[in-house]
């Protein structure tokens, strides 16, 4: 695709050029019926790699089968179809492929592939700039933005989908380890670059985690690998096996103990009829944001305190492969999980030590050459380190969502300012909705919120 660089003012101005972006930009292009011109503003081209998709490695699979994976909430297969006209998988059947976990890369090859196709057939004009957006005011009828280089852009309408921000390593100390001793989980080939033989921590042990370890086995990695988190959960796999045929809707009318009790008794049935608990969970998958909007808001802190951790290895699963490899290095004692809370990280000599504290407070040091910080997704707008959202708080035009999580939207994803007052020519899309939706970062919600966005912006 052509990256084009022209100023002047534009329709709708898309910031991020992750999966979000790019099928909103889909969908808008799909939609225009006039000369509607869109600007993608992406710092990291190309378009559609985000964090999820970043990885060019085939080792990091995607984590639910090809076949629900269509980037378009009527188009489900779209990506399994995609794949069988690419002969992506040559000599694979249909329905084996809509059931495997296929590396994630090609996901970002897909929604491209599709970005490039909507440009070829649309009456708008789609430009895309490798820029950083600082800043985004009201400007008399239209929207303000000011750029990294200094530059500033008119727009009509605005959709914010910067995507996912990592959490800083939680230890004193963390910071001022050598670049060589500290590697961040997305960083893909740093992680592959750890030296074959090295003692790794990994600080985090969900999905990160798991991408880091098979990142590590397939660079050919021998040392010891421990993983350290408060919980000492690892990610669940996903299995095959009769669906469930319960009625997940009085769940809506339950309080949150009352609910945890209910899955539980379902999943209790489900197996005494040979249906894996995973089924359990598919039912409840379309219901996720219902789930947690009509949980009070006391609930939803209990929820955050105390089940979001167990909530989290059931829900987002990963590929049984996946899942073998982890078990198969617990059982040859090359992998160890630990739980305990992080406290310190010093660098001595070729080694780093980390001093960390069980569950009873004791002591629980280790010594090892690496670290990878695997602590997931930061929730919190104040500590996402992103310019433009400090901006937009510390300027009144956005609030913290629901207990401090991204920042506040209404229910059709426009932007709520600090007075409570709707935004309609902003709207918010994936994780910056996680407060208000909690199930806002996966692809079956963001398609939805794309194809929502496009129809409010056309």
């Amino acid at each position: 695709m052509s990256v084009l660089d022209t100023p002047g003012p534009c329709d709708v101005a898309i910031i991020g050029g992750g999966a979000a972006g790019v099928l909103t930009a889909i969908g808008l292009l799909r939609g225009a019926r006039s000369a509607l011109r869109i600007l993608i503003l992406e710092p990291s081209l190309p378009l559609a790699r985000g964090v999820a998709y970043a990885t060019p490695y085939d080792e990091h699979l995607l984590n639910v089968p090809a076949g629900k994976m269509g980037g378009f909430p009527d188009q489900v297969e779209d990506f399994l179809d995609y794949l069988i006209h690419a002969q992506a998988f040559p000599g694979v059947a249909r329905d084996t492929l809509a059931a495997s976990f296929v590396p994630r890369w090609r996901y970002a090859e897909y929604l491209r592939a599709r970005l490039q196709q909507a440009v070829d057939s649309s009456a708008a004009q789609l430009e895309i700039r490798a820029e950083r957006v600082l800043e985004l005011d009201r400007d008399g009828d239209g929207l303000r933005l000011v750029l990294a280089s200094g530059q500033a852009v008119q727009a009509r309408r605005v959709v914010l989908a910067s995507g996912n921000a990592l959490r800083p390593l939680p230890a004193r100390g963390a910071g001022s380890l050598p670049e060589d001793k500290r590697v961040e989980a997305w960083d893909f080939a740093a992680v592959r670059g750890i030296a074959e033989h090295a003692d790794v921590a990994i600080i985090g042990s969900g999905l990160s985690m798991a991408d880091t370890v098979v990142s590590l086995l397939a660079s050919g990695h021998r040392g010891r690998i421990h993983v350290l988190s408060r919980h000492a959960l690892m990610p669940l796999p996903h299995a095959k096996g009769p669906a469930a045929d319960y009625d997940p809707e009085p769940l809506l009318a339950m309080n949150l103990r009352q609910r945890l009790h209910a899955l539980r008794g379902h999943a209790r049935a489900a197996a005494a009829r040979g249906i894996p608990w995973q089924n359990v969970m598919e039912r409840i998958r379309p219901m996720g944001q219902a789930l947690w909007q009509t949980l009070s808001c006391d609930d939803q802190r209990r929820f955050l305190r105390h089940v979001v951790r167990y909530w989290d290895i059931h829900r987002h699963r990963i590929a049984g492969s996946v899942h073998a490899q982890l078990v198969q290095l617990q059982q040859e004692k090359r992998l160890v999980l630990h739980r305990g809370r992080l406290e310190t990280a010093v660098s001595e000599g070729a080694c780093v030590r980390l001093t960390a504290m069980d569950l009873r407070r004791h002591p629980l040091p280790l010594d090892v050459h690496c670290v990878v910080n695997a602590t997931g997704v930061e929730m919190r707008a104040q500590a996402m380190r992103n310019p433009l959202l400090q901006q937009l708080l510390g300027s009144g035009l956005a609030r913290p969502g629901p207990h401090g999580m991204g920042i506040d939207s209404a229910p059709d994803g426009s932007l709520i300012d600090a007075d409570g007052v709707v935004e309609p020519r902003v709207q918010v899309l994936g994780s910056l909705r996680i407060g208000r939706l909690w199930e806002s970062l996966a692809i079956p919600e963001l398609r939805g919120q794309a194809a929502q966005a496009a129809v409010a912006l056309g």
